[in-house]
C-alpha cells in the first residue's frame, strides 16, 4: 500500500480499477484579458500608494503640529464694549462662561485686559465686569482669546522682583526672581505649551506669604529664551535641561531646598526633572497644575476631539517617535513618549507631590492624574476640581486652589519663614 502510494506521487500509471476520467485542458488567458488584470492591479497599486501617502501625509502634519510653537489663536469674539459701564461682551463659549477672574488678550488701543465676574448671559453671549479699566475712545477688533493669566507682567504683583538670566545649554534663558524670607527655600515655576512665563505669576503670592523665593524660568523655545536647532517642542523631553539649570543657579544662590511648579507641559517638564535631574537631592517636592503625565493620553484625546480618523492619529504618534519622520515633523530625533509616561514609570519617582486638576479641564484629560495617584498614594495627592477649565483652576475658585498648596506645603513641613 505504501509503495503503491508513492509510486502514485512519483508519477506512475494508477490500478485500472483507479483510473479518472481526464479533465478538460485550460485555456490560456488571452493578451487582452492579461493586460486588463495588469492594468487593474496597476490602479489598485497606484490606489494604494496614494492612500498611504495621504495617511502619512496627514500623520506628519499632526506629528508636526504638536510639536511646533503656536501663537496665540483667538477664541471668542467681543459683540459689545461699554465704556461708560465698564463692561465687555464676549461669545459664549466653554471658557468665557466660567465664574471667576479673567485675562483677555485683544488688538487695538489695547493688547490685553482683566475680566471679572460674569454680570448676565444667554444662549449665545456672556456679559463680564472689566477689571482693567478701558477709555472711551478705545478699539478693540472683534477677535480675541480668552484667558488664565490674569497678571501679564511682573509689576502687577507689587512684589520686589529682579529679572535675572539662567545659563542654560541653549543660552540664556530669562527669568523672574521674587525673593522672600531667608532664601533657603525656593519655587521653580515652570510655564505650559504655547505660553510664557507670565503664565506662572498668579501662584507667587501664595509661595510668597509663606516666605518661598519664586523663581519663574523660560525654557527652549518658548519664544523668549533663547531657540534651539530645531526650534520645536520635545514635549518635556530635552525643555527639562533648562530648568535644572535653573535648579543649580538656585542651590548657587542659596537654595537649599526646592520646590518645582509645573502647568501643563510645564507639568512634563517637572516630572522629567524629577526622575532625571543630577540635583534630586535638593529638590523637595512638585507642584503640579493641570499636568501632562501621559502624552499619549493627550494627543489621542485631541484626535479624537478634532474627528481626526484613527489610524492618522496612531501614525502620527508613532511618527513622533521615528527617526525616519523626523525631518518631516522638525522634531530633531524622536521623541520617546514611553519615557514621558510617568504612570508607567510611577515606581521610579521619589519626589512627593500635590496635583491639582479638574475633571473639566477640556484639553489635558485629568484621567492620568488619577491613575498616577491610584499608582503611588504614597507620593501623589491629587486635588480634584469641576468645571474649572484647563490651567484655569486659581481663576475659578482662589480659596481652595491656594488653601489646598499651603495645606500641603505644611504637610511637607514648610512653614512661613
Amino acid at each position: 500500500m505504501v509503495a503503491s502510494r508513492r509510486a502514485a506521487r512519483d508519477g506512475a500509471t494508477p490500478p485500472p480499477g483507479r483510473l479518472r476520467a481526464a479533465r478538460p485542458a485550460r485555456a490560456l488567458p488571452t493578451p487582452a484579458y492579461a493586460l486588463g488584470v495588469k492594468a487593474a492591479l496597476t490602479v489598485l497599486s497606484l490606489g494604494l500608494a496614494a492612500a498611504l501617502g495621504a495617511l502619512a501625509a496627514g500623520s506628519v502634519v499632526m506629528a508636526r503640529r504638536v510639536v511646533t510653537p503656536a501663537r496665540r489663536l483667538p477664541d471668542t469674539r467681543i459683540l459689545a464694549l461699554d465704556t461708560a459701564a465698564q463692561t465687555i461682551t464676549l461669545s459664549r463659549t466653554p471658557d468665557t462662561e466660567l465664574p471667576g477672574r479673567y485675562g483677555l488678550f485683544t488688538t487695538g488701543t489695547s493688547d490685553y485686559v482683566k475680566l471679572g465676574s460674569v454680570l448676565s448671559e444667554d444662549a449665545t453671549s456672556v456679559k463680564r465686569k472689566l477689571l482693567t479699566h478701558v477709555g472711551s475712545d478705545a478699539r478693540l477688533e472683534p477677535e480675541a482669546a480668552f484667558s488664565g493669566w490674569y497678571f501679564d507682567r511682573p509689576e502687577q504683583l507689587h512684589l520686589p522682583f529682579t529679572p535675572e538670566l539662567i545659563g542654560s545649554t541653549v543660552g540664556p534663558c530669562p527669568a523672574w526672581l521674587f525673593p522672600a524670607g531667608d532664601g533657603d527655600t525656593w519655587v521653580i515655576q515652570v510655564h505650559g505649551r504655547g505660553t510664557t512665563r507670565a503664565e506662572c505669576l498668579r501662584a507667587v503670592p501664595v509661595f510668597h506669604g509663606l516666605g518661598i523665593t519664586s523663581l519663574v524660568v523660560s525654557y527652549r523655545n518658548d519664544g523668549e529664551a533663547p531657540r534651539s536647532r530645531t526650534g520645536t517642542y520635545a514635549l518635556g523631553d530635552t525643555e527639562w535641561r533648562d530648568v535644572d539649570a535653573a535648579v543649580g543657579f538656585a542651590r548657587r544662590r542659596g537654595a537649599r531646598r526646592i520646590l518645582i511648579m509645573g502647568w501643563s507641559m510645564g507639568g512634563a517638564i517637572a516630572l522629567q526633572l524629577s526622575l532625571n535631574s543630577a540635583h534630586g537631592d535638593a529638590i523637595a517636592g512638585l507642584v503640579l497644575e493641570s499636568p501632562v503625565v501621559d502624552w499619549k493620553v493627550v494627543l489621542e484625546f485631541h484626535a479624537r476631539a478634532e474627528r481626526v480618523p484613527g489610524a492618522v492619529s496612531r501614525f502620527a504618534i508613532g511618527a513622533l517617535q521615528s527617526e525616519w519622520a523626523a525631518p518631516l515633523a522638525r522634531t530633531g530625533g524622536a521623541i520617546d513618549l514611553d519615557r514621558l509616561d510617568v504612570v508607567a514609570r510611577a515606581a521610579e519617582l521619589r519626589h512627593p507631590m500635590l496635583i491639582l486638576h479638574s475633571d473639566d479641564d477640556g484639553y489635558v484629560p485629568s484621567d492620568a492624574s488619577h491613575d498616577l495617584v491610584a499608582a503611588r498614594p504614597d507620593l501623589v495627592e491629587l486635588q480634584v476640581f469641576e468645571v474649572a477649565r484647563h490651567t484655569k483652576l486659581w481663576n475659578y475658585d482662589q480659596e481652595r486652589w491656594s488653601d489646598s498648596i499651603r495645606a500641603w506645603l505644611d504637610r511637607q513641613g514648610f512653614s512661613a519663614g
